[in-house]
């Protein structure tokens, strides 16, 4: 019997072997259920849309019949 103490067969292999290999499906849905960034994420998408409603109103604006209602109501608000 030696006096060094060493750990047994039993105990040796929990330590070596206390966490398993994940699967990959296991570390991607992990991935999806982290919300980090989540809230970055929701300002790029209002600020893609915010630029979407901006190019809708240029080329409304950019139209022939808003633009003469758009000068019409300006010479209105001056002639008073």
């Amino acid at each position: 019997m030696s006096t060094t103490s060493s750990p047994d067969r039993r105990t040796r292999r929990a330590i070596c072997h206390h966490r398993r290999p994940r699967l990959p499906t296991a570390r991607w849905s992990s991935r999806l259920r982290d919300d980090r960034g989540s809230a970055t994420a929701e300002y790029a998408v209002v600020i893609l849309a915010a630029v979407a409603f901006a190019g809708v109103l240029v080329a409304v604006m950019r139209s022939g019949e808003v633009q003469t209602i758009l000068t019409d109501l300006v010479r209105g608000a001056l002639s008073l």
